[in-house]
């Protein structure tokens, strides 16, 4: 932050306290060598310290520049550039530091593009009616647009299948009736010669690059009037967008044209015809770039000189009202138009204005509500933008705790599976151990019979116990 008005040439505190800090007290006997005439000159308006700006101060610079990092203990080559280009980033960013929502760059941008694609539009749509009055000269008397007539060259195509069933389809572009019946009789009897299809193709694939590029101006004059009412909004209601961004553009920026007196901005423009006529000794231009507004044209040729005079003041005081304002509104652009059109009618009929204090003191009275308006609908967006980025980030919250809920449930999943696992792979272990003679034969004890498994392990049947019993029974019976 102390880099930057040093770079303007204004004394900082900082740099104060470092020179009050290092340098002698006798102020006389002391030089100051200083790279910046303009910082220079502001150290010994201030402080009285003799400073010296050419000559070996440059050499000295550059040397101290070169060996820095051999001065300073600690300091490395490779810190020191380092430190040098972070210096020089955070400085640019400083000096280009602006509000995007002011940018006015993209207004030149919009601007010329506006007027070249005019320019090729125009160029290509001459291009459409020639190519396509071979075939139907009848429809360029009758439609004089450009854009509507591209737009009809492509529906209509072939003139031979224009029948009475295509009638809706050409009303509907040239929104009238009468016409759309002139063109289908103009079609009956034609005076144009016939065309092939391969040719039909190419103008009819040429009409729509047209009608393409005319619908895009279309969009790019809405994006060039929402830009004036952000960037410029007071100049744009008082002359209009597309001449307000002319100015601009010319100027190179809303600031130099805010910097311009209004002697200036009312020949900008008419930059030749002005030294043409200085040259000559001739009348100088009465107006530049301002003639295309409505309010020049509708004044009397004795008044022209005088309302683009009165129009460049107005102009004048609306860019700079844009430019240094903080919250830019059109309440100023509106009231200046009222001045304005109170000046043509004292021109013409005679009725005296109003003061322009009283204006402005209404201006100032409107200016403050809308602000204030402005400033309390802001503050809403913030708090609202705020609950937003809360609610996303419960809801991230949420979606991180289910996320591992689901992964601490996996992991018992799998846990309580290997144990499943361990403990059917012991059971497994145990009955191979209880069955060691069957595997040495290569029988699988799983696989035979309930009463071969009892006699292959030496357990007693069932069928032998039966046995027994019986003759115990059998032994008894003789013995009584």
């Amino acid at each position: 932050p102390s880099l930057c008005p040093v770079g303007a040439g204004v004394l900082h505190e900082d740099l104060r306290l470092l020179l009050e800090t290092h340098m002698p007290a006798k102020k006389k006997k002391a030089l100051l060598g200083v790279s910046d005439a303009k910082i220079g000159a502001a150290i010994q308006e201030e402080l009285g310290y003799t400073c010296q700006t050419g000559g070996v101060v440059a050499e000295i610079m550059r040397g101290i520049r070169l060996h820095f990092h051999a001065l300073v203990k600690g300091l490395t080559a490779q810190s020191a550039s380092k430190a040098q280009l972070g210096l020089g980033h955070s400085y640019s960013r400083a000096k280009v530091k602006f509000n995007v929502n002011r940018v006015d760059n993209m207004i030149i941008q919009s601007i010329s593009l506006l007027d070249q694609l005019d320019k090729d539009i125009n160029t290509f749509s001459m291009r459409v009616r020639e190519w396509y009055g071979y075939h139907f000269p009848e429809l360029i008397k009758i439609v004089s647009d450009n854009y509507m007539y591209c737009r009809l060259a492509k529906r209509i195509g072939n003139r031979k299948e224009l029948a009475e069933e295509s009638l809706p389809g050409l009303e509907e572009i040239v929104m009238d009736s009468a016409k759309a019946q002139a063109i289908l009789d103009a079609s009956r009897f034609p005076a144009g010669m016939d065309i092939s299809p391969i040719d039909l193709i190419n103008i009819e694939s040429f009409s729509g690059r047209v009608i393409s590029l005319s619908e895009y101006r279309k969009g790019l004059q809405e994006y060039l009037r929402s830009k004036m009412g952000q960037v410029a909004p007071s100049l744009s209601a008082l002359i209009g967008e597309v001449v307000g961004a002319r100015l601009i553009s010319h100027a190179g920026s809303l600031t130099n044209l805010a910097k311009y007196p209004a002697s200036t901005v009312q020949i900008l423009g008419a930059e030749k015809a002005l030294f043409r006529a200085l040259k000559t000794r001739g009348n100088t231009p009465k107006y530049g770039l301002i003639f295309h507004s409505t309010f020049i044209g509708r004044a009397a040729a004795r008044n022209k000189g005088r309302i683009s005079r009165y129009l460049a003041n107005k102009c004048t005081i609306a860019s700079r009202i844009d430019c240094f304002s903080e919250v830019p509104t059109s309440v100023f652009g509106d009231k200046l138009r009222e001045q304005v059109e109170e000046r043509l009618d004292f021109y013409e009929r005679g009725e005296p204005p109003r003061k322009n204090l009283e204006v402005m003191k209404e201006a100032v009275a409107e200016a403050t509500e809308v602000v204030a308006e402005l400033k309390k609908r802001q503050e809403k967006e913030k708090k609202k933008a705020k609950k937003r980025k809360q609610r996303e980030k419960r809801q991230l919250e949420a979606l991180a705790a289910a996320a591992a809920e689901e992964e601490e449930n996996s992991l018992l999943d799998t846990t309580t599976e290997t144990e499943e696992l361990k403990t059917e792979l012991k059971k497994k272990k145990r009955k191979r151990e209880a069955t060691p003679e069957l595997e040495e034969n290569g029988l699988e004890a799983e696989a035979l019979p309930r009463k071969k498994h009892k006699a292959a392990i030496g357990e007693p049947v069932a069928s032998d116990k039966k046995k027994k019993k019986k003759a115990a029974a059998a032994q008894d019976e003789d013995e009584d």
